[in-house]
């Protein structure tokens, strides 16, 4: 899969250092997450895509027939489609470690890479995933470290589906951190630290 599968931007960090993928919720581009991402890495390259399907001009990463109910072929596809992204990234800049930070509906996206390819991301941040499906990991998450982020009263990912992804993950292996505010679907400043030790902690020592 080609580095170019994705309209993109990239933010040159250290070389050799960590690369960092930032995935942004829908309606957004590849600018809404770059300053956060430079804020929480300040080493990385970082690497934003944006979303290849169109939902009444708003940019998603893949297709959905209504609130939380999803076109599972095309999310198949999205999720193939932007592994490659990823792995083309990767095998040309040589990291020392890989990164992901997404926000709604580029957690999603993001959420779903993690179980296609577990051993791709050393450290990912799902900023309000929504994950209505059993996630099937095809391999074990062991050793990776996942920060999941989560409003107590979000209309569009409720709760109980967090601690559902959460117990999903921890069965897998994965090193889970869940991160709750009191509010709704925004991001809120406990979220962004609770990020910020996730990348601090993966990257010590590289």
């Amino acid at each position: 899969m080609s580095k170019d599968a994705y309209i993109h931007k990239l933010l040159p960090g250290s070389p050799g250092g960590p690369l960092l993928f930032v995935f942004h919720g829908t309606g957004a581009d590849e600018n809404q997450l770059l300053s956060l991402g430079r804020d929480l890495a300040p080493q990385a390259t970082i690497i934003s895509p944006r979303g290849d399907v169109s939902e009444h001009g708003a940019a998603r990463f893949f297709r959905r027939t209504g609130e939380g109910v999803y076109d599972m072929g095309d999310l198949a596809r999205a999720t193939d489609k932007m592994a490659g992204f990823v792995k083309a990234h990767v095998e040309a800049a040589k990291p020392s470690a890989v990164l992901g930070l997404g926000y709604s509906n580029g957690a999603n996206v993001l959420a779903s890479v993690v179980f296609a390819a577990p051993l791709l991301f050393d450290a990912t941040a799902l900023m309000h995933p929504l994950i209505p499906f059993e996630p099937q990991v095809e391999g074990s998450l062991a050793g990776r470290h996942i920060l999941v982020t989560a409003g107590k009263r979000d209309p569009i990912c409720p709760p109980n589906l967090t601690t559902r992804l959460e117990a999903y993950l921890r069965a897998d292996g994965a090193d889970v951190t869940v991160e709750w505010h009191e509010g709704g679907h925004e991001v809120r400043p406990n979220e962004i630290e609770a990020a910020r030790r996730l990348f601090a902690g993966a990257t010590q020592g590289v």
